[in-house]
């Protein structure tokens, strides 16, 4: 067949329109049990053409840059091709939605690296994506033209695509990888994988990835097969979909860590159990990157699922780098043969046009066989440099011209073998993080000491993935146990929050034990072979003795729903099982609102237990509370947890420490969720108490005044701690809720020295009285993930008038069924959820604050809209008609709904404590008749 020479990318997907119609890409919106759209080559073309006119009708030129930020792969897709086949340069970038202030600072560093880009994004993200002075933004379904442009001509050393390197979002690179990088690269890769028309490829991660967009998108279409992609938390969510979906599909080709395999010989038994039969005799090989593959992982993958047809050579681990257009080594049908006796597998060779060495010295001087050296690569796949970054495309290569991969390993026999690393990273679940990210992070943290903290990777004997280590010297009073216990706590809550992964362990260590070079960096490596070689064994023990010691002691489960909590508590927090004690608490170990999510999945897994309530984990977080709650110690036949428990508002988030317990109120939703990750913080400090709504229980009536609702807080709070000096605070709506509860205890004769308010006015009436039912119910189901921020903004106008049931049907059907399954909700819950959130909409529109109370602490974020200042200045400062002596303002980071999400509840915290702490010693003096301590006078905040 004669075709006319390819000298850019869109040739690839102009070639496979009019050669292979009948093929093209399969978008699954779920599991294998799900339905899926297939868009053929010339659908593609044809809509990708009409996204190019127009981006040309907003006067883009040729070689102009667009940021995609998009989620949905057919979104994606159809934006990329738009851009190629108009001539401008696409750039995919993560949205970091969780994270708004992180996602500034990015879309910021970005916005100047690439020149003032056009963002293109969907509508949705669009009403989240943060402001960026200068930025234009174009949501793609704008973007369609009447009619498909005539594609560009591009040269093959014109830049087909940018792609922005992990790690530091401020200081991101943006790799640039030309037209004839990326055709040499289908070229090379296929001289591996030998795919062709009839075959078929599965993708889940997203393309932000280069092995997603290159490994499982380009390389098929360059071959006309046909292409599967399905949305990645459709796989981390229920591993088992991976193979569900290549055995549905006939999938032959496809792509994943090594940290995805773990998961699924872990997940084998239950394929066994169900009887479930898959057929994954087509697929001929999974290409394993991202992160080293562990032989004994892979070697057992390939076993267990043997008799589900799996090929005994279909796992092929490989090396790539964004820089070398992904995949370039490939241990092609060799593994896991080649490899007996090793912790982990070998790479192979490189492909078809890629040369590979390994050299040392200032002179890069190439080493022989058998020698370690950095890895280092030469061939037309190979990135030219880094777009507006001259020095550091300068320090990526050697003088003569070899790409330096940052990367130690040695070639034996032709096969390369990585043996470590020269950057400063850590590799967990096939994701980069640098350590200097971490640290900086850590540092932030009181009782964590500056410049003296190290995070570096371990990967323990048989681990499926490397495991982070995490040494600090803490800023603590020596022999304060309790106060060295919580800086523990909160340097691996920040890790699991921040991150979304446990630190394997967090050692305290004195700050002689950190080696530093002269100009005062610390030798993380040199720290990790210590380790390694048992030099902080004794810290080690140290913090095992500590945690017991805070935990308790040892009491052994009783029964079978123990026994098996216990091996649940042990599997999520890395513990041995036969340590973990019945007395062990669910949020002491080290559980966060994620986790509670994480064990109603396996509660239900392993006992049978479905419907598992949040407030019963809360409520009942120890091994034998829980077990008693869902009912075997009762003998139950039914062991599902019923929640019918007596009301009573006060939730118990911590229970250790001996400083004045903090008590504090729901926000409008009626709900404490919020309030978990925020408490773990303080572990070892004080109790830390949530007040929770009535009417979440079957039977229970709401609040029917705001009277009635503030005496039942009182009398409870009373009931937990009968005399003062109190500490109350109220998130949102339950900020005015605690004034009046401080209000209501010093009325009768209780000291009460810490009143605050997390972002809000004392007048709320008239919010209140902007929200009807739907409105309401739209702010609930854009608290809980349910919907988005712009769908929270257009719904109550799109429903209101229409009946409750039809308002409460539409806004949960577009909810994500795994966020669904993750809550436990349906119509009917959450139509109950948003009834109650609804009558305590209604106890505020009715009040008036009225008296005083001494002193109010108000910590104030960004508002839900207006400014920071108008929002401070107009509206919180209100709180100074009804306090009779100095308030605080105290500016905290994160919007109204995200000051106590995962990224910023770690600032948060500490910014509360300290408020706390010297509010409470201020009181403790003035009660002595001795001056309150002065303020720094740089500290954060403002005093009336």
């Amino acid at each position: 067949m004669n075709r006319a020479p390819t000298q850019s990318i869109a040739d690839l997907l102009i070639r496979a329109a009019r050669h292979h119609p009948g093929t093209g890409i399969r978008h699954c919106s779920g599991g294998a049990d799900t339905g899926f759209t297939e868009r053929s080559h010339p659908e593609l073309l044809a809509e990708a053409g009409r996204v190019a006119a127009g981006l040309r009708a907003r006067g883009l030129r040729p070689k102009d840059n667009v940021v995609l930020v998009l989620e949905r792969p057919q979104e994606f897709l159809t934006a990329f091709w738009g851009c190629v086949l108009g001539g401008f340069v696409p750039c995919p970038m993560a949205p970091l939605r969780t994270d708004p202030e992180r996602w500034a600072a990015q879309l910021g560093h970005v916005h100047t690296l690439l020149d003032r880009p056009l963002i293109v994004t969907s509508a949705s993200l669009a009403a989240e994506l943060p402001p960026v002075p200068g930025a234009v933004v174009a949501p793609l379904d704008g973007l369609y033209g009447a009619e498909p442009a005539v594609p560009h001509r591009a040269s093959p050393e014109d830049t087909a695509v940018l792609v922005l390197t992990s790690g530091s979002t401020g200081a991101s690179k943006a790799v640039k990888l030309s037209h004839g990088n990326l055709l040499a690269s289908m070229a090379g890769k296929n001289s591996a994988h030998r795919l062709g028309p009839a075959d078929t490829t599965l993708n889940w991660v997203s393309f932000d990835h280069v092995a997603a967009l290159l490994e499982c998108h380009l390389l098929p279409l360059y071959t006309g097969g046909r292409q599967v992609h399905v949305e990645t938390p459709v796989v981390l969510g229920e591993p088992l979909e991976f193979l569900r979906l290549a055995s549905r599909h006939e999938v032959t080709m496809t792509f994943t860590p090594n940290f995805l395999l773990g998961l699924l010989n872990a997940s084998a038994e239950r394929l066994t159990g169900a009887g479930e039969v898959l057929d994954l005799s087509r697929l001929r090989h999974i290409i394993s990157g991202g992160e080293a593959v562990v032989r004994a992982t892979g070697e057992t993958f390939l076993e267990r699922y043997a008799a589900h047809g799996l090929a005994p050579d279909a796992l092929w681990p490989a090396f790539g780098m964004t820089e070398t257009c992904a995949g370039s080594v490939y241990s092609r049908a060799a593994f896991p043969d080649v490899d007996r006796g090793e912790e982990f597998a070998s790479l192979g060779t490189p492909v078809d046009g890629l040369r590979i060495r390994v050299s040392a010295g200032d002179d890069d001087r190439a080493l022989p066989e058998g020698e370690v050296g950095e890895l280092q690569f030469n061939g037309p796949m190979i990135t030219p440099g880094y777009h507006n970054n001259p020095a550091a495309t300068a320090e990526a290569f050697t003088a003569d011209g070899w790409f330096r991969s940052g990367d130690l390993g040695r070639i034996d026999g032709g096969r390369l073998t990585l043996v470590g690393r020269s950057k400063d990273s850590v590799i967990v679940n096939g994701v980069n993080y640098f350590s200097h990210e971490i640290e900086a992070a850590l540092e932030q943290l009181d009782g964590v000491a500056g410049s003296y903290t190290a995070a570096f990777p371990i990967r323990p004997p048989g681990s499926d993935t490397e495991q982070l280590v995490i040494a600090f010297h803490p800023d603590v009073p020596e022999g304060d146990e309790a106060e060295l216990y919580r800086v523990l706590t909160a340097v691996r809550s920040s890790v699991v929050m921040q991150w979304g992964f446990r630190p394997a362990l967090v050692l305290p260590l004195p700050e002689d034990a950190f080696p530093k070079t002269s100009l005062g960096k610390i030798q993380r490596a040199l720290m990790r072979r210590r380790l390694e070689e048992g030099a902080y064994d004794t810290e080690r023990h140290r913090v095992t003795e500590l945690t017991r010691h805070m935990l308790g002691g040892y009491t052994a489960p009783r029964g079978r729903t123990e026994r098996v909590l216990t091996e649940i508590y042990a599997e999520m927090f890395d513990l041995d099982a036969a340590a973990v004690s019945s007395t062990a608490n669910f949020f002491e170990l080290g559980g966060t609102s994620l986790d509670i999510l994480r064990l109603r999945g396996r509660v239900a897994q392993r006992l049978g237990v479905t419907g598992l309530q949040i407030i019963t984990v809360l409520t009942a977080p120890t091994v034998r509370a829980l077990a008693a709650r869902i009912g075997e110690r009762a003998g139950a036949d039914d062991p599902a947890d019923t929640g019918a428990a007596a009301y009573d508002p006060i939730v118990p988030m911590q229970t250790g420490g001996t400083g004045t317990p903090l008590f504090c109120v729901h926000p409008g939703v009626g709900e404490v969720l919020v309030f978990v990750n925020l408490a773990k913080y303080f572990v070892g400090d004080r109790p830390f108490y949530a007040l929770r709504a009535r009417g979440f229980n079957e039977g229970e009536k709401p609040f029917a005044t705001f009277e009635q609702m503030v005496d039942s807080y009182v009398e409870a709070i009373r009931e937990r701690q009968p005399q003062g000096p109190y500490a109350v605070a109220g998130y949102s709506y339950g900020g005015v809720v605690a004034f009046e509860i401080t209000k209501a205890l010093r009325a009768q004769g209780e000291r009460v020295d810490f009143t605050g308010s997390f972002n809000l006015p004392p007048h709320i009436k008239y919010r209140m009285e902007e929200l009807d039912f739907v409105e309401t119910a739209a702010n609930l189901a854009f608290f809980l993930a349910l919907i988005d921020k712009k769908q929270s903004l257009e719904l109550p106008a799109l429903l209101r008038g229409r009946p409750v049931e039809e308002q409460l049907t539409h806004l949960m059907s577009l909810a994500p069924p795994e966020r669904l399954a993750e809550l436990d909700l349906d119509v009917d819950k959450f139509g109950n959820w948003a009834e109650l959130a609804n009558r305590l909409t209604d106890l505020g529109r009715s009040y008036e604050p009225s008296g005083s109370v001494p002193s109010m602490h108000v910590f104030h974020a960004a508002p839900l809209r207006g400014t920071k200042e108008d929002w401070l200045n107009n509206e919180l400062r209100r709180w100074d008609a009804y306090t009779s002596g100095p308030n605080r303002y105290i500016e905290v980071p994160g919007e109204h709904y995200t000051l106590m999400s995962p990224q910023h509840v770690a600032s948060f915290q500490s910014i509360l404590r300290g408020e706390l702490d010297r509010a409470l010693a201020d009181a403790d003096r003035i009660a002595a008749g001795r001056a309150p301590l002065e303020r720094p006078a740089d500290e954060r905040g403002e005093t009336r």
